[in-house]
């Protein structure tokens, strides 16, 4: 090793791949970032163009370096307090149902961050070329796999 090291922060995470089981670990993102203040969301981790990512299981010191492809959800805790209010605001909130290829079901919102005339559920799903993109609930936020929805319905 160089010493040379980009600074990371665990975060309390649960994963669910494709084999079905459910993992609770922490995942790490990056602690700064070049585009906002703060730490990089996991949302961004998880979308960025590197096909794998690094989890380590709760209760093993061992890192699982995870696909991106494989996982069909990665679940944190929702914390009110890092929500930007401005942001919030701004953006339109949306309750939706998604139904995902192991028939599990996730009923929450979408904060839809689009032009006025494109801010429907369907545009909000199709708005991106990311892997992954988020639905809240009260407890977490979930950052789902689009390759693993088999539909969505909105809740309006």
């Amino acid at each position: 090793m160089t010493g040379f090291a980009i600074p990371r922060v665990s975060v309390p995470a649960s994963l669910v791949l494709s084999d079905g089981d459910r993992r609770l670990g922490e995942i790490y993102v990056m602690e700064r970032v070049p585009h906002h203040t703060g730490s990089e969301t996991p949302l961004e981790m998880l979308n960025r163009p590197e096909g794998f990512f690094p989890f380590r299981p709760t209760g093993n010191g061992t890192i699982l370096l995870v696909t991106k492809a494989r996982t069909i959800t990665l679940s944190v805790p929702r914390n009110s307090a890092d929500e930007d209010p401005a942001r919030l605001s701004a953006a339109k909130r949306v309750g939706i149902t998604i139904t995902l290829a192991n028939d599990t079901d996730i009923t929450g919102w979408a904060t839809l961050e689009l032009p006025e005339f494109h801010s429907r559920l369907l545009d909000y799903l199709n708005a991106s070329l990311d892997l992954f993109f988020a639905v809240t609930t009260a407890d977490e936020i979930h950052f789902v796999n689009r390759a693993h929805v088999l539909y969505a319905r909105p809740e309006d």
